[in-house]
């Protein structure tokens, strides 16, 4: 261990940056002010320097300080509120009054006592109680700090971001390793990260034109500085650490290299260190007790409580973090929770659940609207002496209980797990399916469409959370929340195609679907789900296709209608006109730009890119820009996710028009075409009405489930009855408004 430094106690508070990182022509404060300008409005001429009775009443109060004659106040100031505490280096402190500060039922006087402050500015009317050591910090106004043992801002502070400054070494930047242990897919963490950067950046390893530029973007926007005195822009040392106005800090042990947002409430946390803490009084972000975070960004609305560890991190927008989880050299993505488990090694896009403490996830890359049940432990056993590889799922991925699954091994959307050990590699292309490892068979068996055949209730109510959890007030990006969408409908047709063939190897006609009766054929073999020589099938091959086809039905017909619905200014001919013909860029419909695509060829390549679903070619093409240094910073990148969102709504008609030609088996679509398929949608949505009730009505008529219940009534007390239902109510009420609007749609296209 290196012996401690001996300084002379005259330059205690000062030379915060060493004289070969200053600019040219730059005093230690320079980017103190920049950065007191920037959060809080106030230039060096706010603050005067004491009054002869002022600094006699402070001395008075057993204060102490290297130099009163840089000990700077704003007006007014009550230096009475000061008292028993020590000063060094340049202080300055805002108005302060003969008033409390309240925050909740903690109620502090404003005031400094009992602490020791280091070349800092505090703002107005702040409270600062027993807090030991205080060192190069920028405080807002009306800020609580009570019984804080450490609060310390070092000359190379970056808050988390993956940056370096001058001088540094190259093996100091921090960096998330995503998706792989071995580093492979390492990414960059910085403020405003969102799940789609991390994918972006994660997932194209082979374009190094894209990982390069977004490497240099993210030291330039996050390490780089531009001083004032005209020196050129670099990476220069000496920010100081924030805490935003309003914040409440007490109770805590170490918190260092923090830039902590407006609001924040952080109350007996262990350590912070090296960390951004986005926080708003629109979405105030909390930190408890035990908390240790280190080396990461975390968003605004975000909960970390009861002794949660994170290190080398992102966490989204309304993120929750609770009792002991464990998050390590992972991005989550917003909306999600995570509660006494451990997360490594991972990419979790929006909309992921995660509460048992005995699950684990590893090395994965998670595409949102995802569940994990107790005891899953996904990545759990290496398959050599190396590193893991990595699990991909889609959306709505849900390992059921005590599922344990080996790298490398890769999920359609909505594919849920049976409870079981799967000894080898998955590979499971059919969306929306149950997969169960039959031990007593030694075989695996998969059920296509299962949700939409046997759970539409589980199925819907995913959706409906996706959207109803969504409490950010900023909506940095689009996320899909609807089941099916392009991409859930791309992996249908897929899947059709799969099972067709398989049928045609099993000698089963795979085409005509008349007049088949389903139970005749209740599972065809496979050898493509798992890397083993066992037994591989498909149940209920035929039901599968029906359910599937139905499913699409419904997809293309309710985005048509939605979209159609939308836009009254259109007549069927413009529609028709404006989803068949081919338009230039520039062209503007109902606000939206076309994007220049022959629309008679389906787009079969989509994205999930952080949650929004795009076209593949939007995203190549944003890749062909980054690599080609079009774009500068991540805002700039960020207003592109904005224009595909703009584009959404269009692409996704397209694509539905599409999918309808495919399954009417016509080149074009008529009007009356349209309406009879609006009557079969309508009987769709009936049926899935029906299928919601059924699966909630059923429990009340299993005998093992009312085996608990003295009877009847007493069930029905303590679950309700199913009509009860929050959710049935919910889903009837979104029923009747998907009626009338399909009878809106049935009426305009019966007058055009």
């Amino acid at each position: 261990m290196k012996a401690n430094s001996i300084l002379p106690i005259e330059r205690y508070g000062y030379d915060f940056i060493p004289a070969e990182y200053l600019p040219a022509g730059s005093d230690e404060y320079w980017l103190r002010n920049i950065q007191q300008a920037k959060y809080f409005s106030k230039k060096p001429d706010n603050w005067r320097k004491l009054k002869p009775a002022e600094k006699e009443t402070l001395i008075n109060n057993r204060n102490n300080c290297s130099n009163w004659d840089i000990f700077l106040v704003s007006d007014p100031f009550e230096p009475s509120l000061v008292r028993d505490s020590n000063f060094y280096g340049l202080i300055r402190i805002g108005s302060l009054q003969n008033v409390v500060l309240k925050h909740h039922d903690f109620c502090v006087p404003a005031g400094i006592r009992s602490s020791t402050i280091i070349s800092c500015d505090i703002g107005d009317n702040t409270a600062v109680q027993n807090c030991a050591y205080i060192s190069h910090y920028i405080i807002g106004n009306n800020v609580i700090l009570s019984e804080v043992n450490e609060l310390q801002t070092t000359n190379h502070a970056k808050f988390g971001n993956g940056a370096v400054k001058d001088g540094e070494d190259e093996e100091v930047r921090v960096w998330i390793d995503v998706m792989n242990e071995a580093g492979g897919r390492s990414i960059l963490p910085f403020e405003s990260m969102i799940a789609a950067d991390a994918f972006l950046w994660a997932a194209y390893r082979d374009d190094t034109a894209l990982t390069d530029n977004l490497f240099k973007i993210t030291q330039k926007q996050y390490g780089q500085v531009t001083c004032p005195a005209g020196s050129a822009e670099g990476a220069y040392r000496g920010s100081y650490g924030i805490i935003g106005s309003g914040a409440v800090i007490k109770s805590s042990a170490i918190i260092k290299d923090a830039l902590i947002g407006d609001c924040a409430y952080i109350k007996g946390a262990n350590k912070l260190k090296n960390i951004t803490m986005l926080s708003s009084e629109d979405e105030p972000t909390q930190i408890g007790e035990g908390v240790e975070m280190v080396n990461g960004i975390v968003g605004y609305g975000c909960n970390a409580f009861y002794g949660s560890k994170a290190v080398r991190f992102v966490m989204g927008r309304n993120c929750n973090l609770k009792y002991g989880a464990r998050l390590i050299h992972s991005v989550l993505g917003d909306n999600s929770t995570v509660s006494c488990c451990e997360i490594l090694n991972n990419l979790i896009f929006p909309v992921h659940e995660q509460h048992h403490n005995n699950s684990f996830l590893i090395a994965s890359l998670i595409q949102g609207m995802s569940n994990m049940a107790a005891a899953a432990t996904i990545g759990s056993n290496h398959n050599s002496r190396a590193n893991d590889g990595e699990i991909r799922a889609k959306r709505g991925f849900w390992p059921g209980l005590a599922v344990s699954l080996k790298h490398s091994s890769t999920f359609a959307s909505f594919v849920i797990i049976a409870k079981g050990e799967y000894p080898s590699e998955l590979n499971i292309p059919l969306p929306f399916s149950l997969v169960n490892n039959n031990v007593h068979k030694n075989r695996l068996e998969v059920m296509p469409a299962y949700f939409w055949m046997h759970n539409l209730y589980a199925l819907e109510r995913n959706s409906w959370k996706t959207k109803n959890r969504d409490r950010r007030k900023i909506k940095i990006q689009k996320i899909e929340s609807d089941y099916l969408a392009p991409d859930t409908a791309e992996e249908i047709m897929v899947a059709l195609s799969f099972i067709d063939g398989w049928l045609c190897e099993s000698g089963f006609s795979p085409m005509d679907m008349t007049n088949i009766n389903y139970s005749a054929v209740r599972l065809i073999h496979c050898h493509q789900f798992e890397n083993s020589n066992r037994g591989q099938v498909i149940i209920k091959p035929y039901e599968a296709i029906a359910a599937y086809r139905q499913m699409l039905r419904y997809y293309a017909v309710k985005t048509i209608a939605s979209f159609f619905d939308e836009r009254p200014e259109l007549d069927f001919r413009c529609l028709c006109d404006l989803l068949n013909t081919e338009a230039d860029d520039k062209t503007q419909v109902s606000g939206m730009r076309s994007y220049n695509k022959d629309s008679q060829n389906r787009v079969k390549d989509w994205v999930n890119s952080g949650g929004q679903i795009v076209p593949a070619f939007r995203v190549d093409k944003l890749r062909k820009e980054i690599g080609e240094r079009k774009y500068a910073s991540w805002d700039e990148i960020h207003h592109v996710y904005d224009l595909w969102d703009e584009e959404y709504p269009l692409d996704k008609c397209r694509h539905a028009w599409e999918v309808l030609k495919f399954l009417t088996d016509n080149v074009t679509i008529s009007a009356s075409l349209l309406k009879s398929e609006l009557d079969a949608v309508l009987e769709i949505r009936r049926h899935m009405e029906t299928q919601i009730y059924d699966s909630r009505e059923k429990d009340y008529h299993n005998r093992y489930k009312k085996a608990t219940f003295r009877n009847q009534a007493e069930m029905e007390q303590v679950l309700g009855k199913p009509d009860d239902n929050p959710f049935i109510r919910i889903i009837r009420k979104e029923s009747d408004v998907f009626k009338n609007m399909i009878e809106r749609v049935k009426l305009r296209l019966s007058i055009n």
